[in-house]
Parts: structure tokens; C-alpha cells; sequence
């Protein structure tokens, strides 16, 4: 009796931990599936897709392509991940798409698959949130909790660091850099990379600040953000790129505060190879505050 009870509870446990599927839903041969993952009414799971342990589709989502979705995420109705690019130079070569765990993919969001002049992989980091009708374009890759928010749209090949929040109806030029915790506002279009804590508004991206309110809710001490003030504002207003005024002002900033991390981070940003330029401040100045999610 004893036997047989601890092999009713073995077996209940292998059916709490099995996928449960919809009758509805499509799920390829060859789709690994991991314990407890959940997929809905009318969903498509294409055979090379990897879904991780309590992944949910909720219905009608597509996942397709050599694609991983990490455990405990959960996809919203009519969103496609993994679809092929939208680039005339795509061939059908066997790229990849990679979201992190805990993801949150709202309704009709398009994640598409790399290409094989890009790196063959488009990723999403851990924790992000990706609001309703926003698409993030192939070779795109998103650090660790980034928040997209509704109707966000970016070309190929975008870097977005950790912890950035692109606010609503923003468009982000290809190849651009958004640096660790920036913030784009609403209605946004970027054409140039945004240095880590900046803020940038506008028709056309100009910088009005830095993150404040994000570095303050993330803890860091005053006397660093007083630090990180006086380093701001002797970089900004921001001079064009390569141009005399801006090289002192950044050996300035380096001998006077290249020891704060955060300082160190924002240089080493500028340092970094771009294909974009950086942003520019607002040309009627630097704004001190500037409010964020």
C-alpha cells in the first residue's frame, strides 16, 4: 500500500510538471518543453523552439525559429517571437533568438531572429518588460530588467544596457546605443547613442539630464550623486564629438572624477567604438531633474 501510494504521488507530480496544452495549439515535433509550461488557445510552437520551465503563452502567440524563452516568462496574445528578420539580406540562415527568464511580452509585440552579418542573434536579458505593440528588430540586444513601453520601435543591430526605460511611441535608429538605466521619453525619436543615467526628450533626441530619479530609487548615497552632478554638468552642454572644446572637457572630467564608478562608466561608454555618435544636449541647456519609471 505504501508502495503504491508514494507511486500515485510520483505520478501526480509528473502531471503537475507536464506542459499543458491547449487542444487548439499548434506544438511542433521536436519543441522542448519544460516542467510546468502553460500554452494556450491557438498558439504555434515551431519545432526548433526551446520554452523553459513555467513558461506561459497565454493564446494566439506564435514562437518560431531556433528560439529560447526563458523560465517563468510569459507571453501575451498575437505576439511573435522568433519570426525572420526584415532585412533584404537575410537568406534564411539558421539565426537565433534568446529571451531571458521572467520575461513579459505584451499583445501583438514582434521579437524577430538575428541575421548572419549581425551577430545571428537577437537577445533579451532577464526580467524585461515589453509593452503591447512595440518591436524589437533582429541583431537587437536588451540587458537585464529593460523596460519598452507601448508602440516602441527600434532597427536592427539597437544595444539597450540594463535597467533602461524607453517610454512610449520612441524610435530608436538602427545600430544605436542606449546606455545602463537611461531613459528615452515618449514620442522619441534617437538618432545618436545615449550615455549610461542620461535622459534625453524630444522631436529628435537631445539630452536634458540625467536619470535622477532612478539613480535616487536605486540608492546610491548623495555624495555620489553630488559627484556625479559636478562630472555632468562640466561635460554637458555637449560640444560635436571630436572637437577640441569636448576632448578637454573629458580629460577634465577624468582627472577630476574618473574614480566614481558611475563617472567611469559614462566615459568609458563615450570611449566605446560607434557607428551613431553620441546624443547632444538640449540647446537650451541641461535640465537637473528628469522623472522616469
Amino acid at each position: 500500500m505504501a508502495a503504491d501510494l508514494a507511486g500515485l504521488q510520483q505520478s501526480g507530480r509528473r502531471q503537475a510538471d507536464a506542459a499543458r496544452i491547449h487542444p487548439s495549439a499548434l506544438v511542433a515535433e521536436g519543441a522542448l518543453l519544460g516542467h510546468g509550461v502553460k500554452i494556450g488557445p491557438w498558439c504555434s510552437v515551431g519545432a526548433d523552439v526551446s520554452l523553459g520551465d513555467g513558461v506561459r503563452l497565454l493564446s494566439h502567440v506564435v514562437v518560431d525559429g531556433v528560439t529560447e524563452i526563458g523560465a517563468g516568462s510569459t507571453l501575451y496574445p498575437f505576439c511573435t517571437v522568433g519570426m525572420a528578420p526584415q532585412d533584404l539580406k537575410y537568406r534564411g540562415e539558421p539565426t537565433r533568438c534568446i529571451v531571458g527568464a521572467r520575461a513579459t511580452i505584451r499583445e501583438n509585440v514582434t521579437i524577430h531572429r538575428g541575421t548572419a552579418g549581425g551577430g545571428g542573434v537577437t537577445r533579451i536579458g532577464d526580467d524585461c518588460l515589453i509593452m503591447a505593440n512595440a518591436h524589437v528588430a533582429h541583431d537587437c540586444r536588451l540587458g537585464d530588467r529593460v523596460i519598452i513601453v507601448n508602440n516602441v520601435v527600434m532597427g536592427g543591430h539597437v544595444e539597450i544596457g540594463d535597467d533602461a526605460r524607453i517610454m512610449g511611441s520612441a524610435a530608436l535608429h538602427q545600430f544605436v546605443r542606449i546606455g545602463r538605466a537611461a531613459m528615452v521619453g515618449g514620442v522619441c525619436g534617437v538618432e545618436s547613442d545615449v550615455i549610461p543615467y542620461g535622459s534625453v526628450l524630444g522631436n529628435r533626441a537631445r539630452l536634458v539630464g540625467l536619470h535622477w530619479i532612478w539613480l535616487r530609487r536605486s540608492g546610491v548615497a548623495a555624495p555620489d550623486l553630488q559627484r556625479l552632478r559636478r562630472a555632468f554638468r562640466l561635460l554637458y552642454p555637449l560640444a560635436t564629438s571630436g572637437t577640441a572644446v569636448f576632448e578637454q572637457r573629458l580629460a577634465e572630467v577624468r582627472a577630476e572624477f574618473g574614480d566614481e564608478p558611475r563617472v567611469a562608466e559614462i566615459l568609458a561608454f563615450i570611449d566605446a567604438p560607434s557607428q551613431r555618435g553620441l546624443v547632444r544636449a538640449a540647446a537650451a541647456g541641461v535640465a537637473e531633474e528628469s522623472d522616469g519609471v
